[in-house]
């Protein structure tokens, strides 16, 4: 089962809420990220994924 209040944060004092995961360039949906065995963004939509540096 997904922890999906671990997706978004809200701000209270403006009353809104925001996604915490970042949306994939080539479709728009939101990506995962994946810590192990390479730490990256990777979108299960079409496939793309982001390698993260350092």
């Amino acid at each position: 089962m997904a922890h999906i209040h671990k997706m978004y944060e809200y701000d209270y004092k403006t009353g809104t809420i925001k996604p915490k995961n970042k949306k994939c360039p080539r479709c728009g949906s939101y990506m995962a990220l994946h810590k192990k065995p390479v730490p990256r963004w990777h979108c299960g939509q079409c496939g793309y994924t982001e390698f993260i540096q350092g």
